[in-house]
């Protein structure tokens, strides 16, 4: 794939996906365009979104070629598990040097690749361009079809070089990946009525296993992930799918928008979390295959798996009710989790809509009502700010911000990906319900929340001088 101006702007552009919707004088949403800052946050350019959206095809070797800095930076940055192969767990790097950087890396990268085949035989290896080996001018593309050709192993080039812009346009550069290489190079052994796949779901902390065999117990068959715990083979198939399910956002809507056109797929976005969203995803699944019986299997799952919750669930609610908590988060989680936290019975009093779409913000709007805060930026100062202002009771967001939490002396729970616990479908509403009881009942903030001793004995000295002066 050419990395041209106009590609990328293809990519900025996509139809199906609300920012670009207004793209015409002042409305013009520019945080597409936003280029990734240096230096601002770890990971935001468009290698790490790369990375994030191919490393979960667990059974290939993803190789960095470039520094060994960018691959330490995005190594294991995400909790994506696999139930098989570890490969993807390896850090391959051409480790290039400052020689390297004069003369060209290709030779190192062919010698990397073939050391690779031969001491780990992964069932494909991803390549992965970044800012130098772009700069230098490599041929990515000519080294992989080389390596391919010789050991008759996939080798595939994803270029996504940081410089080109940010972290969701590497997303869509690693989709371009797969669709140009992976996506209908091979037959699925058989197919069904029921066969879809899930884009998008990355299953960080496992949760993908707490929504799989709600699928296979309707008689759904997801074909092919893309790419939580994904083997090679099955995303090579996926363009036999019926209906594709994104379910995180737009990241990977170019993917949606290319396989409804090339293998006539549609798709539909939805979300695992919450009671709700995760009712609503398997009716409108059943709803768009149209099967009475697939209906009907569907609402006795909803109806088994809701009563059990209920159960699950009681003690907890009656823990958290009429608890506030100021949400920072991206993308679908967003709303998916305003909704989880109220079927607790939580008031979320502010969430953010850095990354939202406009069809999220509507969704926000709607679940937080009037008084709810809408926040465009999460800078510490910002949050400690609404933190104060609304008397909330937890910040739940990303783990950076667990020191602002600290700070504002009120508990903290990780919605990100550095998480190590499943909240998706219905066991995992159990699991954080769990978390932010746990959370919010330690006993450890009746401990920060007390004075300091300096601060009583400051009070006491005061108080006496009061007395003396009398």
């Amino acid at each position: 794939m050419k990395l041209t101006k106009g590609k990328i702007n293809e990519l900025l552009t996509q139809p199906g996906c609300e920012h670009n919707h207004n793209k015409e004088g002042q409305t013009k949403n520019k945080s597409c365009t936003q280029q990734a800052q240096p230096g601002s946050a770890q990971g935001g350019c468009a290698f790490d979104g790369a990375s994030i959206a191919l490393v979960p095809i667990t059974d290939a070797a993803h190789l960095v070629h470039g520094s060994i800095a960018c691959s330490g930076n995005s190594w294991n940055s995400r909790g994506s598990l696999s139930s098989g192969p570890m490969v993807y767990k390896m850090g391959f790097t051409t480790d290039l040097s400052e020689n390297d950087v004069i003369f060209g890396g290709e030779k190192k990268l062919y010698k990397a690749i073939a050391e690779i085949i031969k001491k780990y035989n992964p069932a494909a290896i991803f390549v992965y361009s970044t800012c130098v080996t772009a700069l230098i001018g490599d041929d990515l593309d000519a080294v992989c079809k080389a390596a391919t050709n010789k050991y008759e192993t996939p080798v595939i080039p994803v270029h996504a070089p940081g410089f080109v812009g940010s972290k969701n346009l590497g997303n869509r550069l690693g989709g371009e990946a797969l669709l140009q290489h992976v996506v209908g190079t091979k037959e699925p052994p058989y197919i069904t009525a029921y066969d879809i796949n899930l884009i998008g779901e990355y299953n960080v902390a496992g949760e993908m296993w707490g929504v799989l065999p709600l699928f296979k117990k309707a008689g759904i068959r997801v074909l092919a992930k893309i790419t939580g715990d994904a083997r090679y083979e099955e995303v090579c198939t996926a363009h036999r799918a019926k209906l594709n399910v994104m379910i995180c956002s737009k990241a990977l809507i170019n993917m949606a928008t290319a396989m409804k056109e090339r293998y006539n797929i549609p798709y539909i976005e939805e979300s695992f979390y919450g009671i709700g969203d995760m009712n609503r995803c398997l009716r409108n699944i059943a709803a768009f295959f149209g099967d009475e019986a697939l209906m009907v299997r569907v609402e006795e799952i909803i109806a088994e798996e809701t009563a059990k919750l209920d159960v699950a669930l009681a003690p907890y609610r009656e823990r958290l009710k009429g608890k506030r908590m100021v949400l920072y988060t991206g993308g679908v989680k967003s709303w998916s989790i305003v909704s989880a936290a109220q079927d607790l019975g939580m008031e979320v009093v502010a969430t953010s809509t850095k990354k939202s779409t406009e069809e999220d913000k509507a969704r926000i709007k709607q679940l937080l009502g009037e008084d709810g805060i809408m926040l465009e930026k999460g800078s510490p100062e910002e949050l400690l700010r609404v933190i104060e202002k609304t008397k909330a009771d937890l910040l739940v967001a990303g783990g950076r911000n667990q020191y602002t939490a600290l700070k504002a002396r009120i508990p903290f729970l990780d919605i990100n990906q550095e998480r190590h616990h499943p909240y998706a479908g219905y066991v995992g509403m159990v699991e954080m319900a769990r978390e932010l009881d746990e959370a919010v009942h330690s006993p450890i903030w009746r401990q920060v929340r007390k004075a300091a001793p300096w601060e009583i004995w400051q009070q006491e000295h005061e108080s006496l001088l009061n007395l003396e002066a009398e």
